[in-house]
C-alpha cells in the first residue's frame, strides 16, 4: 500500500487562450489532501486564470485537470459539491444580516442548514456576537471572514482562496492566517491559497508552486524549495576583523556580503552555518545571534527575474 498522499487537485499542460492572448501557456502541478498550497506569481502570471479554469468558470483551451481523481469537465457537478472558494472578493446583501447572508447562500447552494449551524460557523470564523448585525458596518477584515464562512456552508474538503488578505491591516493578515491554519488543523480542510503577500506563504504552506508568464516555473514543498538555496545570514559577533579572517582563510567557500562594526553579513549554504559557527567559538569569538536572511521573497524574485 503506497504512503503516498492523495492528490486533490491535479493540473497538467494546462493552456488557455483567450484570442491571441496567452493567459496561460503551460502550468502544472499537484495538490494532495492536506496540504495548505501556496500558489504564487506576478501580476498577469495566469493565477485567476487558472483558478477559474480549476472552477470551470471558464473552459481551457487543452491540458487536463483532475480534482479528486476525476476529470472536471466529465465529472463538474461532483467536483464542485466538494469546493468552497472565495474568487477575488466575497459580495454580500449588505443590509442584511450575518446569519442572514448565510442562510441565503446556503439555500442559493442547495444546502440544507440549521440555524444552529449557521452560528457554529460564524462562530469559527471569529465572528460571534456579531450575527445578527448588518454587513454593512462591517470592516474589511470581518467581510473577509464572513466569506470564509460562506465557503464552509456545504463543508467542502478543498477550500481555494483567491487573495484573502488583500487590502487587511496586520492584525486582519493575522486573523485570516490563523483561520487557514485552523482550517487543516482542526477541520482536516486542504486549502488552495492564492496570493501576493509572500510572507504568509512562508508562514503558513506546506507547498506551493510559482508560476510565471502562463508557465510552470517551480513547485514542491516550502521547506525544501527554500533548503536548497543559498541562505544569507547575518551573524552578530564581538570580533570582526578576527572573525572575516577565519571566513577567508577556511575552505568552506563563504562570500562575505557586507559587514558592520557588529554583524557579518554571509553568502553560505545552510549545512555550513554551524560549522562556521564552531570555527567562530574554537577562536574564541563570541557569536550573539544568527539570522537567516534567505526568504520566500528572495528565492520568488530570483526565479521569476532569471
Amino acid at each position: 500500500m503506497s504512503d503516498t498522499p492523495e492528490k486533490i487537485i491535479e493540473i497538467k499542460h494546462l493552456v488557455k487562450h483567450f484570442g491571441k492572448f496567452k493567459a496561460v501557456e503551460d502550468v502544472n502541478f499537484d495538490v494532495f489532501r492536506g496540504d495548505i498550497f501556496g500558489f504564487l506569481g506576478p501580476n498577469g502570471a495566469g493565477k485567476s486564470t487558472t483558478i477559474r479554469a480549476m472552477l470551470s468558470l471558464i473552459r481551457p483551451t487543452s491540458g487536463e485537470l483532475k480534482l479528486f481523481g476525476k476529470d472536471l469537465l466529465k465529472n463538474r457537478s461532483y467536483i464542485l459539491q466538494r469546493i468552497g472558494c472565495i474568487v477575488e472578493k466575497p459580495d454580500f446583501y449588505k443590509y442584511l444580516s450575518a446569519e442572514k447572508n448565510i442562510e441565503i447562500f446556503a439555500r442559493l447552494s442547495g444546502v440544507d442548514v440549521s440555524k444552529s449551524k449557521v452560528h457554529k460557523i460564524i462562530e469559527f470564523v471569529g465572528l460571534k456576537g456579531r450575527e445578527r448585525d448588518k454587513v454593512n458596518g462591517f470592516s474589511h477584515g470581518m467581510k473577509q471572514r464572513l466569506g470564509i464562512a460562506q465557503t464552509l456552508v456545504h463543508d467542502p474538503e478543498l477550500i481555494i482562496l483567491d487573495e484573502p488578505t488583500t487590502g487587511l491591516d496586520p492584525q486582519g493578515i493575522i486573523d485570516i492566517r490563523n483561520l487557514i491554519l485552523q482550517l487543516k488543523n482542526e477541520h482536516n480542510k486542504t486549502v488552495l491559497l492564492s496570493s501576493h503577500i509572500l510572507s504568509e506563504i512562508e508562514l503558513i504552506a506546506t507547498r506551493l508552486v510559482i508560476i510565471n508568464k502562463g508557465k510552470t516555473i517551480v513547485q514542491g514543498s516550502v521547506s525544501d524549495l527554500l533548503n536548497a538555496q543559498e541562505l544569507v545570514v547575518s551573524f552578530t559577533i564581538d570580533n570582526i576583523e578576527k572573525a572575516k579572517q577565519i571566513v577567508q582563510s577556511s575552505s568552506l567557500n563563504i562570500t562575505l556580503e557586507s559587514e558592520t562594526s557588529t554583524n557579518l553579513l554571509l553568502h553560505i549554504s545552510q549545512e555550513k552555518i554551524p560549522l562556521l559557527n564552531k570555527l567562530f567559538c574554537d577562536n574564541g569569538i563570541n557569536v550573539f545571534s544568527i539570522e537567516a536572511k534567505r526568504k520566500l521573497e528572495d528565492y520568488f524574485l530570483k526565479l521569476i527575474s532569471a
